[in-house]
């Protein structure tokens, strides 16, 4: 089976996703007001999620900064595309957003996983 319209190949690999080399760049963001601090995140990918004193997930650029600026958003580096995407996949908060970087189209996350029926009325 090939990749996808976002580069993924379905039904292979871990967690049922395979990045492929054609995968575009990722970027990732968590919506604060959503994290619940079980702290996933952080044991899958330490080198782009991080604790704050708050004791809620934030996300770290390549330098390891913290960007706590509400919906700040961070490049994915190459060799955790899947720790991130299965960050988001496990997140009990819902609150970690990764979006390919060419276009902002959702890759994992909240609005990756829904659909016009869970989203409600205002959706469709």
């Amino acid at each position: 089976m090939g990749p996808d319209a976002l580069g993924y190949r379905v039904g292979e690999g871990r967690e049922g996703v395979n990045v492929t080399p054609e995968t575009q760049d990722l970027r990732v963001w968590i919506d604060q007001d959503l994290c619940t601090g079980d702290g996933l995140c952080v044991q899958y990918a330490p080198e782009v999620f991080e604790f704050d004193v708050d004791g809620l997930a934030y996300v770290k650029d390549g330098d390891g900064e913290l960007q706590v600026d509400p919906g700040r958003r961070v490049d994915v580096p190459a060799h955790l595309r899947l720790d991130v995407i299965d960050a988001a996949k496990e997140c009990p908060g819902d609150c970690i957003h990764v979006l390919r970087a060419a276009d902002g189209a959702p890759v994992a996350g909240p609005e990756a996983t829904a659909t016009p029926e869970a989203a409600g009325p205002e959706a469709a």
